[in-house]
């Protein structure tokens, strides 16, 4: 589990890289819209993301990528909109600092994408059909 959870941190943190790089440095100073920029900041970390995982953290190179692919991609997306609602939420409705809130929900997301990956997007149990 320790290797799983080390190996979970550096494809996250390097995906998070990717997405922030290429925003910030390549697409808005390049005259795209900051919105427009992060969604595809998000859809090439989430290459990153999802190989890394695949191949590093939860070792499921067997799982098929017609399995692997859309339910790690909708794990993903989940992952965004709850990041996006608790963020909201936090900030709305309680007197934290913005910062400990991003920190709340950075970890909360983060722990549940690690547990829908290795039950679910990831798993070795066959797909059923």
């Amino acid at each position: 589990m320790s290797r799983q959870l080390f190996w979970f941190g550096v494809v996250g943190v390097s995906a998070m890289a990717v997405h922030f790089l290429l925003v910030t440095l390549a697409l808005v100073p390049l005259g795209a819209p900051p919105l427009a920029a992060n969604v595809l900041g998000f859809l090439l970390a989430f290459q990153v993301s999802y190989w890394g995982h695949r191949q590093f953290t939860f070792e499921a190179r067997h799982v098929p990528h017609r399995q692997a692919l859309p339910r790690f991609f909708g794990v993903s997306c989940l992952s965004f909109c709850v990041n996006e609602a608790m963020y909201y939420l936090l900030l709305r409705f309680s007197a934290l600092d913005y910062r400990v809130s991003l920190a709340i929900v950075l970890f909360t997301v983060a722990a549940l994408t690690f547990v829908l990956g290795k039950l679910w997007a990831f798993s070795h149990e066959p797909q059923k059909n």
